[in-house]
């Protein structure tokens, strides 16, 4: 697996920012929004390696892409529901968008191979 691959450093990145994020929830939030955000990324990850090492790609790249849909709806809600700032939300978004950018590259050439 090559880990220097835009898709898994973009990820990596996100991820660490999440882990610090999520640490600042309030206790109450940890073990709902927190704890759901931090299960979504690890998976949508794990996705991505797995598609690294099967033939076909198609299901598993699949799979990532409604685990980042998910994320996607985890980060709206922190924001709602006030635990995360309007410049965390920003980068966030950001970072999902170029993410889905380069899962969505991975899926089209996956489709044409």
């Amino acid at each position: 697996m090559d880990k220097q691959s835009p898709i898994f450093s973009k990820t990596y990145d996100f991820l660490l920012w999440l882990l610090n994020h999520t640490e600042n929830f309030p206790k109450s939030e940890r073990f709902r929004m927190a704890k759901r955000l931090e299960d979504t990324a690890f998976n949508f990850f794990e996705h991505l390696i797995l598609a690294v090492r099967e033939r076909d790609k198609h299901t598993t790249l699949q799979k990532a892409d409604q685990e980042l849909e998910k994320l996607r709806l985890y980060i709206r809600l922190s924001q709602g529901r006030g635990l995360t700032s309007q410049r965390q939300y920003q980068y966030a978004a950001n970072s999902l968008v170029e993410i889905g950018k380069l899962l969505g590259g991975w899926q089209k050439s996956n489709k044409s191979t």
